[in-house]
């Protein structure tokens, strides 16, 4: 276990052999299969142990009042992606992997936020509690994102837009989505990356190969050299692309008329659209996140960079971490969206978490 645990979180599932398990642990191939049937099963022993880990670390989350709560809820879950990062990295691979780990551990956060806030929690406060949190732990644990503890506790306990008006729901989801534009006349550059994107969105990244993307044009696989000089310059060249696209669809049909509170509410709301509309791209930058880390890297890097430019006065707090935090409930409720057959009624949700960027995950919506 410990010598698999080593393995994936270095490499990912689909590189990792089970000889090579065996050499790291420096037993023979044979004795492997005296304990597991399979990599697929070391590998889901392995999930298994992050969501009890993380089980417990919830349980423990203490405080006679909500403030007290808050604050240990806020430590404990920042601090575990650091301290813990080997299993954290094992566990984006399998929460893409296999999904349904994802959605357990999304319901132990739950049950946690309901214990740190008093009252019943749905997607809506786990989304305003704990998902910003997540992603801002994980991204100071892989991507040496600054982060600040006083500043998320004071998002949970009052808001971020103290000050805004109530946002006018009617002309947030007032929508007439324009579609990014399209291009008449593809070149092969463009069109190998349009035919990648699809291929890796529904097989993935290692399923894929460069003859299938050349084959699905016609063209010769030399032809891919031209332009590329191997698949993992290619991915990195998709994972840009994808970022691009989605940035570009939101600043295209935001109304920048909003106010700053009302702005991020229709992001959020167009982010899901653009998912339902372009079903392959959240699969390509979730498998992306343990293929070629540095390339995701720079995507939410450039996200972020954009949130800075336009996220105004915000007084004390700290702007990394509620930046992060913004992008972390975009980030979790997309993979609601993308990999959840029956998720949450969005519009719903955008109203919820309103009232919760306003007044603080403390205060019901």
């Amino acid at each position: 276990m410990a010598a698999a645990i080593r393995l994936f979180a270095r490499k990912w599932f689909a590189v990792v052999s089970v000889a090579e398990i065996c050499r790291e642990a420096g037993v023979s191939n044979g004795l492997f299969y005296r304990y597991f049937r399979s990599k697929e099963e070391i590998f889901r022993l392995i999930l298994e142990s992050v969501l009890k880990s993380i089980g417990e670390l919830l349980a423990g989350v203490r405080g006679d009042s909500v403030e007290e709560r808050i604050r240990s809820f806020v430590r404990s879950v920042a601090d575990y992606s650091t301290e813990h990062r080997d299993l954290v990295s094992i566990f984006r691979e399998g929460q893409y992997r296999y999904f349904e780990y994802e959605k357990r551990l999304t319901g132990q956060y739950i049950d946690a936020v309901a214990g740190v806030l008093g009252r019943k929690a749905e997607i809506p406060e786990y989304l305003a509690a704990a998902a910003g949190l997540r992603f801002c732990a994980v991204r100071r644990a892989f991507h040496e994102t600054p982060f600040d503890y006083e500043t998320m506790e004071a998002i949970l306990e009052a808001g971020i837009f103290r000050d805004a008006p109530e946002p006018r729901y009617e002309r947030i989801f007032d929508v007439v989505v324009r579609p990014l534009p399209i291009s008449l006349e593809e070149g092969t550059r463009d069109r190998l990356i349009k035919a990648g994107k699809r291929l890796f969105g529904e097989r993935g990244y290692h399923e894929t190969n460069i003859h299938d993307i050349t084959g699905s044009l016609g063209l010769a696989v030399g032809s891919f050299y031209t332009y590329f000089g191997s698949k993992e310059a290619f991915f990195s060249e998709i994972i840009d692309r994808v970022g691009r696209e989605i940035r570009g669809f939101i600043s295209l049909n935001l109304d920048h008329e909003l106010t700053r509170l009302e702005r991020e509410l229709q992001g959020i709301y167009l982010f899901s659209f653009f998912l339902t509309l372009d079903p392959h791209c959240y699969p390509i930058v979730r498998e992306a996140e343990f293929v070629l880390p540095g390339a995701v890297k720079e995507y939410y890097d450039a996200f972020q960079a954009g949130y800075e430019k336009n996220l105004g006065d915000l007084g004390a707090l700290h702007h990394p971490t509620v930046i992060n935090y913004l992008m972390g409930i975009s980030h979790y409720f997309g993979i609601e969206v993308a990999f959840d057959e029956s998720p949450q009624n969005v519009r719903n949700v955008v109203r919820s978490l309103g009232a919760y960027l306003t007044r603080g995950a403390r205060t019901p919506a």
